[in-house]
């Protein structure tokens, strides 16, 4: 049995969890990133008296650098590992989260935030590729769920943070902070987190024996003289067209229902992250109530994610995913018809948290092993990419309907539409493979 069957088929072995607990930690550390802004926008639009606007090019920059990230940086793994790849970013988003604490003004802001979304955007699709090849094949999808978790958790518990560092030291504190963390994270990655398996059988790049044994010794294996040839299932013809594999049957198809139902989900995630924060600043004259909601959102998020882990066990991942879109659309109704009501608006603001967050956590799950090894990165990142790049649109479009035409019960309703069309295009996913199942290049998407 090679090492890359004996994790797949066996028990997740204390190496296993330490490498998916490591992922988990940094993706509280973009969890983190993605809402340092919108935690400190009320203040950071205060200090520079910033209108509706303005706010929105502030929070839509990082969401624009992530979408270039996730398109244009994220094929690298594919050609110099993932570890490598996430040392990379993880080091560019360390520099830059200290550096847009020192910005003097709006359009600086913007520029860094963008710059720094660039390698959030790219690092989380490795890190859900990691993830994936690490975990065994039964304990998979509860695994992608609480990995999926680390993302609204460092959200959630980044309000704990922000809040009182806004109070203490001013809107630069938090990102200052999240500079601190990421730095110490990089020296736990550059010291224990391993290469992917399926990367050093597939590319095959220099030292790659020596580094296979190395992983295998860590998990009890014994060291090998000749690296396991690649399965066939996975180095097909078209796998090796590159960039034109995704162009193939079944897999354009199904690229094009898992990058819509993704994009029109992030959409919706990106409006309840970005804006919900300030809209109950704006409605209650209180920042930090604000704040209290949205880390509401995130708790959820936390809840939803692992929800989807355990559904896993029951139903198959696309089906558990079409069911918290279904709900989440739900939540957003009921949100604008309550959102007036204190009580009511906090219990729905969890609600959504659940849905959108867990969908999310969901698409990272189903996503890897939609793909052959040698596109897993290319396609995951197109569809991080894609999707944040009409994500973008979202807090744009929201800034420019609040000042003109919305008000915020029109919006939620309208983003509880967009959250309906995510659950249209993922059954449409689900449907390619039952027509199809004998055609799949991977069939446990």
């Amino acid at each position: 049995m090679t090492l890359d069957e004996a994790i797949k088929k066996g028990p997740m072995r204390p190496t296993q969890i330490w490498i998916c607990v490591i992922c988990v930690l940094l993706a509280m550390i973009d969890g983190y990133e993605v809402v340092a802004m919108p935690f400190s926008m009320p203040a950071i639009a205060k200090a520079w008296d910033l209108p509706n606007s303005e706010v929105g090019y502030l929070l839509s920059a990082g969401i624009f650098g992530m979408a270039l990230g996730a398109v244009f940086i994220s094929p690298l793994a594919d050609k110099i590992g993932r570890r490598r790849h996430i040392v990379l970013c993880l080091s560019a988003i360390t520099l830059l989260m200290a550096l847009s604490g020192l910005c003097r003004s709006l359009w600086q802001l913007v520029f860094v935030r963008a710059v720094a979304g660039l390698f959030i955007g790219a690092m989380i699709s490795s890190l859900n590729i990691i993830v994936s090849e690490y975990a065994s094949e039964k304990r998979r999808g509860l695994v992608m769920g609480l990995y999926g978790a680390g993302l609204p958790l460092g959200s959630a518990l980044a309000g704990f943070a922000i809040s009182p560092l806004l109070k203490a030291f001013g809107w630069q504190a938090p990102f200052f902070f999240g500079a601190g963390l990421s730095a110490i994270l990089l020296l736990i990655v550059v010291f224990y987190l391993p290469e992917s398996i399926e990367y050093l059988v597939q590319r095959r790049p220099k030292n790659a024996i020596d580094t296979y044994n190395r992983i295998a010794m860590r998990m009890g294996h014994a060291p090998v003289e000749v690296i396991p040839a690649a399965s066939s299932s996975s180095e097909t013809a078209e796998t090796k067209q590159g960039l034109r594999g995704l162009l193939q049957a079944p897999l354009l198809l199904r690229s094009i229902f898992l990058w819509m139902g993704y994009a029109l989900l992030i959409s919706s995630f990106y409006f309840a992250n970005t804006w919900t924060a300030k809209i109950i600043s704006d409605a209650t004259g209180d920042a930090y109530l604000g704040i209290r909601i949205a880390m509401l959102i995130q708790f959820g998020g936390v809840l939803g994610a692992v929800l989807f882990g355990v559904l896993t066990l029951w139903v198959h991942g696309r089906l558990a995913t079409i069911l918290l879109l279904v709900l989440g659309g739900i939540a957003f109704s009921l949100y604008a018809q309550f959102s007036g009501v204190l009580s009511f608006a906090m219990v729905l603001a969890f609600a959504i948290g659940v849905c959108a967050n867990g969908a999310v956590a969901a698409f990272y799950a189903i996503s890897p092993s939609i793909y052959p090894t040698v596109l897993r990165g290319t396609g995951v990142g197109l569809m991080i990419g894609f999707g944040r790049g009409i994500a973008i649109l979202a807090p744009l479009l929201t800034g420019y309907m609040f000042t003109h035409y919305w008000t915020p019960v029109d919006a939620y309703r309208f983003f509880a539409i967009v959250m309906g069309l995510s659950a249209v295009a993922t059954i449409g996913l689900h449907l390619t493979y039952r027509k199809a199942p004998t055609a799949a290049v991977h069939t446990q998407g």
